[in-house]
């Protein structure tokens, strides 16, 4: 296919360079020069605007930092609805953005009997990097039929959630109880080596026994027991501090407009908004380091 790749930051651009490798043709737009400069070092093909990258496009996929990039993107003067015409490409929003905004921009773009998915991933760069993304997907199935080539050159698990902002309703979901599990996990170890115990040995205990979780055993936030996590790299992001702040405040956003009961998440809400100001460019996993330099006190 033809696609335009609009969005070409951390997520974006390795996403775009797996499109390429399974044989699509990338246009792709960003407003920073250097990352659109690495996205035609990666093989692809540099649009000077939103209404050039999608002219010839078969698919458009965005990744934007948030909803209003996503609105204007979409709906703005030069944006992607005024530079269509009468083409009718599939398109594809992958940024992580609130439910609201999803459902909006997808009415709009079923107005003009455009077929529209909310596809938010899960994954970080890494999986971003080795084509192994979880897409959580909401919109028609019918769209999610055509977008299926494209989500398999990106993607490892790709689930169809239901109608439109149902990707991102799991997106925020599943982030939320990850957040939590983590600030769990890291409490668990910070207090181990306070009690003087063996790290590894906790590890070997609770890796195989009812507090295992994929925060442990996969992205254990202390360096040792997971040579693989961001720990044993001085927390270097495979999904930020601040990008998990912005999870759970989408989160707890959506709780406050649905009624729902969720202390734990706003709880975890308020931590991560203190760890950010010290480690927002930090992987999410530094929560461990940022308890390991406290007292009880200081989070009184």
């Amino acid at each position: 296919m033809e696609v335009a790749f609009i969005g070409l930051g951390n997520m974006g651009r390795p996403m775009a360079a797996c499109l390429m490798r399974d044989g699509h043709v990338v246009h792709g737009f960003d407003v920073m020069r250097e990352m659109l400069d690495g996205h035609v070092s990666d093989g692809g093909r540099a649009a000077a605007s939103v209404a050039e990258a999608v002219r010839n496009a078969d698919a458009v996929v965005t990744m934007l930092p948030a909803g209003r990039h996503v609105r204007e993107v979409f709906t703005g003067s030069g944006g992607i609805f005024a530079s269509l015409g009468d083409r009718k490409p599939l398109l594809i929003d992958s940024s992580t953005i609130d439910v609201a905004t999803a459902r909006d921009v997808a009415a709009a773009a079923a107005q003009r009997g455009l077929d529209m998915l909310d596809a938010p991933v899960s994954g970080g760069s890494a999986g971003a990097t080795a084509g192994t993304l979880t897409f959580m997907v909401g919109g028609p199935e019918t769209a999610f039929a055509r977008a299926a080539p494209l989500f398999k050159a990106m993607g490892r698990n790709i689930v169809h959630c239901g109608a439109s902002g149902a990707g991102q309703a799991a997106k925020i979901c599943n982030n939320m109880m990850l957040g939590i599990n983590m600030i769990g996990v890291a409490e668990g170890i910070a207090l181990a080596q306070r009690l003087g115990l063996d790290l590894r040995k906790l590890f070997e205990v609770s890796s195989t026994s009812s507090g295992q979780s994929w925060a442990l055993t996969k992205y254990c936030p202390a360096p040792g027991p997971v040579p693989e996590s961001p720990a044993n790299r001085d927390y270097v992001a495979g999904f930020a501090t601040a990008l998990m702040l912005k999870d759970l405040s989408l989160a707890q956003a959506a709780a406050e407009d649905t009624g729902a009961p969720t202390p734990l998440g706003a709880q975890a809400a308020r931590i991560y908004d203190r760890v950010a100001r010290d480690y927002a460019a930090k992987d999410f996993s530094v929560v461990f380091k940022w308890l390991s330099e406290k007292s009880r006190e200081d989070l009184t």
